[in-house]
């Protein structure tokens, strides 16, 4: 076995241990969504021009991608946290990979994800939302969850490493809650004003919410919109390859280096 596998499967297990010792955070972590899921589905879906289970299964794709999108925040907390205790530097002492750390804390992420996935989906089904496309279908869309959960989480963790306080890591990774907001997770974007209209839909948030309707056969593609949107499967792949291409060697650059 190569010394990254060998030493990123160590982490991975450091990490999901990790996640095992504090399951308060876990639980908080995975019920949101579902909270969120009842709470918009059945409080907002009722001021809204679509009726009740027809706006639940517009949210539930939309539920999904924003808690992906919420590896941004994790993935900043946790390497915040590793970093300004002192436990990267250790780390760095360590005849190790230099990529093994923050590989090891984004594949735990994304393992406790496809977990904390079907708690949500099991959610959805009982509320209203249905899969009408086909498995494969379902199967991409899933795939592509957890693809862009993986690019967002390197850019928490670039993040994570660049703050200097934990303190100022959570202050910031709260403040991406707004990113789901900018986006046609929760509500369609035809009728904003133009401008925040573009905005709205060039988000990767919204390639990727428009990409999970379509594939679970849940809305079809808007007409009209901008290209990320239009051609929401493309852009998807395309936004996940540009983060995981930008972030995942500067984060890893920024543990090799120490911040130096």
């Amino acid at each position: 076995m190569s010394t990254l596998a060998y030493d990123g499967t160590a982490m991975l297990g450091r990490q999901l241990r990790r996640i095992r010792n504090n399951p308060g955070l876990a639980i908080l972590t995975q019920t949101m969504p579902i909270t969120m899921l009842l709470f918009f589905g059945y409080v907002f879906g009722s001021a809204l021009a679509m009726p009740g289970e027809e706006y639940r299964a517009f949210l539930v794709p939309g539920l999904l991608v924003a808690t992906a999108a919420n590896g941004i925040m994790t993935g900043m907390f946790q390497a915040a946290q590793d970093s300004h205790r002192g436990v990267m530097d250790r780390f760095r002492t360590l005849p190790m990979s230099r990529a093994a750390v923050p590989l090891g804390q984004a594949v735990a992420d994304l393992v406790v994800t496809a977990a904390g996935t079907v708690p949500l989906l099991l959610v959805g089904l009982a509320v209203g939302w249905r899969i009408e496309g086909s498995a494969l279908e379902a199967a991409g869309a899933v795939g592509l969850l957890l693809l862009f959960r993986f690019a967002a989480t390197w850019i928490g963790i670039f993040l994570g490493l660049l703050s200097r306080s934990e303190e100022a890591a959570g202050q910031l990774g709260s403040a991406t809650f707004m990113l789901p907001l900018l986006s046609n997770a929760y509500i369609p974007t035809d009728n904003l004003p133009g401008w925040l209209r573009v905005i709205a839909e060039w988000n990767p948030i919204s390639a990727v919410t428009t990409a999970l309707r379509d594939l679970f056969g849940n809305a079809p593609v808007p007409e009209g919109a901008a290209w990320p949107v239009a051609h929401p499967v493309a852009a998807s792949l395309m936004w996940c390859a540009v983060l995981i291409a930008a972030f995942l060697p500067a984060a890893v650059r920024r543990y090799a280096t120490g911040g130096r």
